[in-house]
């Protein structure tokens, strides 16, 4: 059953939307140009800017620098400043250590909640791509509308292309839906895990599942009400933390985040929320998750080679190279990938991109000289 809301008068009225852009993480995938000094939300690799300054980019008309916050570990923040310099000091929000998605945005959520309880949070990985930037922005500001009026979690799910058993999936009821300018709003029906090639197969064919971009939105009190009626071990840390960050008492606030679960916010919350929304996302979305990904994005010549530096391929087609300021001469291969990142070189086929993360465990084990 179709649910349509009235059209707010004003492009924002009175929507407080501030984003939170979480800028920690490693991406090994991207390795080994991707390192611990250096991952891959910091890379230039779609464009001249880094992914993170792309992610933040993408903001801009929408949501001014003055509410967009960074959260990352301390070392990753320094970084931070010198590629955003256009955000306020105090919005580089520092995690004391990293554990997951889920203590980061309850951090970032109860700074902003301190702000303006009923001003709307979107959470947005810093290393994804998103090929249709008017698209996405109209649809996050809608997004933004229902989460506020609602007071529901609100999520983009990617519409397959594939059966890809590397995402999680959201299940839809494509009756059960809510409208705003014309726009749906499907009720979350479930979350499932990366499934196998046959099990993907039959979500993509139902029409009713659809790829976890990680893009969530809420109203930070409505965020609240949820640790408290579905994660309250989560809740009462909330509780402990928002006094602590309001006397900075930054000891304090270290201790607490420790005692919430290392965990996805998926997983800690929004997988158990009754009644979340999820819009398509049919935006042109890439989360680069692998070389391959990347590969997909970058412009090709007539064989169908992709490379941002000087190529000269001979009787080679469908590669993908990074060979940063060199010449790279390919003959007579096919469906590679060359990444030189100056001290460590990677050669794989490009549909085994996925075990780059094989490697980088392996070196984990055997030293860490090239992560």
């Amino acid at each position: 059953m179709a649910r349509k809301r009235k059209n707010e008068s004003g492009a924002h009225g009175n929507l407080d939307l501030r984003a939170v852009i979480l800028a920690g993480g490693s991406g090994t995938r991207f390795w080994p140009l991707s390192r611990k000094k250096r991952p891959k939300q910091f890379l230039s690799v779609i464009s001249k800017s880094s992914l993170v300054e792309d992610t933040a980019g993408r903001l801009k008309g929408l949501i001014p620098p003055s509410k967009i916050y960074t959260i990352a570990v301390a070392s990753q923040t320094r970084v931070l400043k010198k590629l955003l310099p256009v955000l306020p000091e105090k919005n580089f929000l520092v995690e004391p250590e990293a554990r997951n998605t889920a203590p980061s945005l309850v951090l970032a959520t109860a700074v902003i909640y301190l702000k303006n309880p009923e001003a709307v949070v979107v959470a947005l990985p810093a290393d994804h791509f998103i090929e249709e930037v008017e698209e996405f922005r109209r649809k996050l500001l809608l997004a933004a509308r229902i989460a506020h009026a609602s007071r529901k979690i609100v999520l983009f799910g990617i519409p397959p292309d594939s059966p890809s058993t590397a995402y999680g999936y959201i299940h839809v009821s494509s009756r059960d839906r809510e409208e705003l300018d014309g726009e749906k709003f499907y009720r979350v029906r479930g979350f499932r895990e990366k499934p196998d090639l046959s099990t993907a197969l039959e979500f993509v064919q139902s029409g009713e599942y659809y790829w976890n971009s990680g893009i969530f939105l809420w109203r930070a009190d409505a965020f609240a009400e949820h640790l408290r009626d579905f994660v309250p071990e989560i809740f009462s840390a909330w509780i402990k933390l928002l006094p602590a960050l309001r006397n900075n008492e930054r000891r304090e606030v270290r201790r607490i985040f420790q005692e919430i679960p290392a965990l996805s916010i998926d997983y800690a919350l929004i997988e158990k929320v009754h009644g979340a929304l999820m819009n398509p996302g049919d935006f042109g979305w890439s989360d680069l998750g692998s070389w391959g990904a990347l590969y997909e994005y970058l412009p090709a010549d007539e064989s169908c080679n992709v490379s941002r530096d000087r190529l000269i391929p001979i009787d080679a087609r469908n590669c993908l190279v990074f060979n940063p300021g060199k010449l790279t001469a390919l003959v007579g291969v096919e469906d590679l990938i060359v990444v030189n990142a100056g001290d460590a070189l990677l050669i794989c086929r490009r549909d085994q991109d996925q075990k780059v993360r094989e490697l980088v465990e392996r070196l984990k084990k055997e030293g860490p000289d090239y992560l």
